[in-house]
């Protein structure tokens, strides 16, 4: 038997007053207090657009999302006077050991089935070098509001809708997590509450029952509805009548509702919701060693650098140009993009300085490369010289 989606119930507009600063807002969410980012899905109810009222400062607001959306207010406080970060030191970390290296190939070699240790015990190290690799990291906590219209079966509860004005998306407070904790709140707007007839059960409480079709008596399922079982022997279970009370509605030909739990009414309201999120980017200065930059990601560095504040700005006087270009490329992109979204609480920028190490070495007379890298020491090994085909018997 095929299977089939029942969408989820959308209520209908005339459910739904406008509240004023909250023009969009539509059911199952959709409206934003920001601009729409891609990971946020497309309404599945969009009222009309005579719905809605123009509000003073709320100009271009849409139903149905799509650009229906109020910019966080600027900051209260002025941004700080950019500081000089300070001059930076050579950061050259010296060449690990030899004994240090050859410990880590061995553990590398140890963890491949496939090959054989007398390269790690037989090879002559020829040659070590180091390479300065750094790693710049952008993180910028922000807080994204969107609004969505709720509802909730009506036993109630106060209504406030045009007792006052609703506050704005953004005046409303709510508690924020630490700083770079990502959390969520669903926060409901004071003064748009209100209560509406249930459209699914037109304000009845009940349905008609999809399995009796609102008859409340369906076919006895041992004699298939004839009355008879055995040829003339009258069926016992329904008495010979050939139909039974509908188990699901009790024989009352309709059930409960389950939008509004048989109330009969819903509380119609706008629900607040609160994203703190961490949006990051990161940066690999290239080097030399010919160490993939995908290696780099799976290991941790020595931190050099780190800044934490309302705004950051670009390192300055770093030795590596191509770190500076990052951060100042990074620092505008952030700043450009996500203040216009949402709230920006707070930047971090680290640079860590990734250990690499190349080292040469000979075994049965012809030259060969590994790579120790990163506070883990990790090993990558080019063509190692002995492996064998394995095989599980």
């Amino acid at each position: 038997m095929a299977n089939f989606h029942v969408p989820p119930y959308a209520p209908p507009a005339a459910m739904f007053n406008t509240v004023s600063g909250y023009a969009g807002t539509v059911a199952g969410g959709g409206a934003m207090a920001a601009p729409p980012a891609a990971s946020f899905h497309t309404p599945l109810y969009a009222p009309p657009a005579a719905m809605f009222n123009i509000v003073p400062g709320y100009e271009g607001t849409v139903a149905g999302g799509g650009g229906a959306y109020i910019p966080p207010p600027p900051p209260s406080v002025p941004m700080p006077v950019p500081e000089q970060a300070p001059s930076t030191p050579d950061w050259h970390i010296p060449s690990i050991s030899e004994d240090r290296a050859r410990e880590a190939f061995a553990t590398y070699v140890s963890s491949k089935c496939c090959y054989s240790s007398d390269p790690v015990s037989e090879g002559v190290i020829t040659n070590m070098e180091s390479f300065n690799t750094y790693r710049y990291r952008l993180e910028t906590f922000i807080e994204f509001r969107s609004t969505e219209w709720s509802q909730e079966p009506y036993t109630g509860q106060p209504l406030d809708a045009g007792v006052q004005p609703a506050p704005g998306p953004w005046q409303i407070a709510a508690q924020p997590p630490a700083f770079f904790q990502e959390h969520k709140q669903t926060i409901k707007v004071p003064y748009t509450s209100s209560v509406k007839n249930c459209d699914l059960c037109q304000g009845k409480g009940r349905n008609p029952c999809t399995k009796c079709a609102g008859s409340g008596k369906r076919d006895c399922t041992l004699c298939n509805g004839s009355g008879y079982r055995e040829s003339d022997k009258r069926c016992v279970n329904c008495s010979g009548s050939g139909r039974k009370n509908c188990s699901p509605c009790s024989g009352r030909g309709s059930c409960q509702c389950d939008t509004c739990r048989g109330k009969g009414k819903l509380l119609i309201f706008i629900n607040l919701n609160v994203k703190w999120s961490i949006e990051k980017d990161e940066f690999v200065a290239q080097d030399s060693s010919r160490l993939k930059v995908e290696k780099l990601e799976e290991v941790s560095g020595k931190e050099l650098y780190k800044d934490a504040q309302y705004m950051v700005y670009p390192v300055r006087g770093f030795p590596d140009a191509s770190v500076a270009q990052a951060s100042e490329r990074l620092v505008r992109d952030h700043q450009g993009k996500y203040a216009q979204t949402s709230r920006i609480l707070q930047q971090r920028q680290t640079i860590e300085l990734i250990p690499v190490t190349k080292v040469n070495y000979m075994w049965k007379g012809k030259p060969y490369v590994y790579y120790v890298y990163g506070n883990e020491f990790k090993v990558k090994a080019v063509d190692y010289p002995d492996q064998c085909c394995c095989s599980v018997m």
